[in-house]
């Protein structure tokens, strides 16, 4: 079982990305963070196999420094990291690339592309 860690500081926004991956839902556990310190903190505890991050979210970090952070965990190399992000500029894109995302989905975006891109990040599902 696949173990996906959600991580937006909405909690409606964490519960329409759940609802999109029930198509997975005897492959994989959902595990849910409101914020970048719980986040990371969760990370090392189920070592995710997904992170679906929010960039902006309020408090000490943002989705680019968690990014970064979990990056830095061993225990974590392999762990595929979608950016979520209402910024859509190229050097948005770049600067989550960059953080060590492995892909970058601009919001709004369907449920569709999230299945697609979770298929795509985790071949083996």
């Amino acid at each position: 079982m696949k173990q996906v860690l959600i991580v937006d500081d909405q909690p409606d926004l964490r519960k329409l990305l759940s609802w999109s991956l029930d198509v997975f839902e005897d492959r994989m556990a959902l595990h849910e963070a409101g914020d970048g310190a719980s986040a990371l903190k969760l990370a090392a505890d189920i070592r995710p196999d997904l992170v679906l991050l929010d960039v902006m979210m309020p408090g000490e970090l943002n989705g680019l420094q968690v990014c970064r952070q979990l990056r830095e965990m061993p225990a974590l190399a392999a762990t595929r990291i979608v950016l979520l992000s209402a910024r859509a500029q190229a050097n948005d894109i770049q600067d989550g690339i960059a953080a060590g995302a492995n892909a970058y989905m601009v919001k709004p975006f369907s449920p569709q592309r999230l299945i697609e891109t979770v298929e795509r990040l985790l071949p083996d599902l």
